[in-house]
């Protein structure tokens, strides 16, 4: 779909999958990508631009009020941001500074499960809103 993206790494589509969002992790940026009903794309520009960090982002997971968890390896935190890319939460790891996906789970669906590649460990932090469904548990 675009190859001038250095790096891609973690994926999600929007609540409507009209856009999806792209880890760039060289580049500590979130892509977004608009997804027109007749293929192709167009506008392809940043979401978000963060800073800092030993490395660069990696997985994201989306909520089921359209926001996006991003995982900030290097810096041991998952960044939760609006639709619109305001920063809303930060979770900070209690283990190791790799905190390299995350997924959204549990009984009600809010607990966010971070995986921790320095300390092989998978954390889990209790969010306000669930997860967005995913496809594989519709009914």
């Amino acid at each position: 779909m675009i190859d001038t993206i250095p790096s891609p790494n973690g994926l999600v589509p929007n609540l409507d999958e009209s856009l999806l969002y792209i880890t760039v992790t060289r580049a500590n940026q979130v892509g977004r990508m608009p997804l027109p009903k007749d293929g192709g794309t167009f506008k392809v520009g940043i979401f978000v631009q963060l800073s800092g960090g030993f490395s660069g982002l990696d997985g994201v997971a989306l909520d089921s009020a359209g926001n996006l968890a991003v995982c900030h390896a290097g810096n041991g935190c998952v960044w939760i941001f609006s639709p619109r890319g305001e920063p809303l939460y930060r979770v900070n790891s209690c283990e190791g500074l790799t905190t390299t996906n995350c997924a959204y789970g549990g009984p009600d669906g809010t607990s966010l499960f971070i995986t921790e590649s320095d300390s092989n460990t998978i954390l889990r932090a209790e969010m306000p809103v669930a997860g967005k469904t995913m496809y594989s548990h519709l009914d």
